[in-house]
């Protein structure tokens, strides 16, 4: 099917865009689930799963955090620490600007 691009306006030609971008996702896809079932039966042929040959988890590790001691203490309140990560507590921040150094919250 032989389309004269020349021939379109603005709009049919968009639409023309987007319908060639459907359809090739859809190709895309569809290649996607052949190649799947190649792999899925090979290795089933061979004996294997999936996680034999390419580990257990199919996503990204998890990093595991543990908290951090702080670093940090509110003069008026020693309740409320900071670690010294992520944004400045609001105490932290008025405490500079009334003059005091980091080093005078420090625990």
């Amino acid at each position: 099917m032989a389309v004269d691009i020349k021939s379109l306006n603005h709009t049919q030609l968009n639409d023309l865009i987007n319908k060639a971008q459907v359809r090739q996702n859809e190709l895309r896809k569809e290649k996607v689930v052949k190649l799947r079932e190649k792999v899925n039966a090979l290795l089933k042929a061979e004996g294997y799963t999936f996680e034999d040959i390419f580990g257990g988890g199919r996503g990204k590790a998890k990093r595991t955090t543990s908290p951090v001691a702080p670093k940090y203490r509110n003069p008026a309140n020693p309740a409320q620490t900071w670690s010294g990560r992520g944004k400045r507590p609001h105490w932290f921040n008025d405490a500079l600007k009334a003059g005091k150094k980091e080093k005078d919250l420090a625990i």
